[in-house]
């Protein structure tokens, strides 16, 4: 029997930045990318986005639900070598990015800064008529690592709808919602994760996607002049994964 997609409010969402149990959960989200593999997971698929664009041309990243920014910066450290200017904006609604975090960037010569915002709010200012030219795309990438399944479909539909106006390649990794992956959600006290954690875990994966959910969502999100290439698999034992490629070129 296929698992129908349910989103409630994690816990860790509600929880103050400076929250014992917050900051403790964050540590955790560490591990749990570990054990996921995200990092490979996130780093292959760039690399695989990044194939069409010149050698060491300057790159424009978007994160969206950064969190404290250090999933990303195992990334960059896999993708320093390859790239010889990167510019990365870490969104999130709260301020969890430390300023080593920011100077790690820098080191591998990624200019990295933070942008404080609710992400709804920043897709009703990316597709209103009189913030956006249309023709112009302000990032070359966005990215999303387990950010997505929070939202419902209707607010993915804004948010997607938002991420295609502001770039034209886009990938996001999610939970892997089925019976294995619930499972193994109710494991994470394995790892040594805190009551937080261990809850938002097993919500998680009722909120995350199989099959071509996220694409039938984007496609709603397409316009007459874009032509997006879509894929939606599954990666790891865990992991849920879509990228948009538009293969617009002029």
């Amino acid at each position: 029997m296929t698992m129908a997609r349910v989103v409630a409010d994690e816990a860790l969402d509600s929880l103050a930045e400076n929250d014992p149990a917050a900051m403790g959960s964050r540590r955790d989200l560490q591990r749990v990318h570990s054990v996921m593999g995200t990092r490979k997971i996130v780093v292959r698929a760039l690399r695989n986005l990044m194939t069409s664009r010149p050698v060491m041309a300057p790159l424009r990243i978007l994160e969206l639900g950064a969190g404290d920014g250090t999933l990303m910066l195992g990334v960059a450290r896999r993708l320093a070598p390859l790239l010889l200017k990167v510019e990365l904006t870490l969104l999130d609604r709260k301020i969890l990015v430390e300023s080593k975090t920011i100077e790690s960037y820098s080191k591998l010569g990624w200019m990295a800064k933070v942008q404080t915002i609710d992400v709804l709010d920043w897709a009703e200012a990316a597709i209103y008529p009189s913030y956006i030219d249309q023709e112009k795309k302000l990032y070359d990438i966005i990215v999303a690592n387990l950010f997505l399944h929070h939202f419902d479909d209707a607010q993915l539909a804004i948010i997607l709808n938002a991420i295609a106006a502001r770039t034209d390649q886009f990938f996001a990794c999610e939970p892997h919602r089925s019976w294995f992956s619930l499972v193994g959600s109710h494991l994470v006290g394995v790892i040594g994760a805190n009551k937080v954690t261990r809850e938002d875990a097993v919500l998680s994966v009722h909120a995350g996607f199989r099959d071509n959910e996220l694409s039938l969502l984007w496609q709603e999100s397409e316009t007459p002049n874009s032509q997006w290439k879509v894929h939606e698999y599954s990666a790891g034992l865990f992991s849920h994964c879509f990228y948009a490629d538009n293969l617009r070129t002029e």
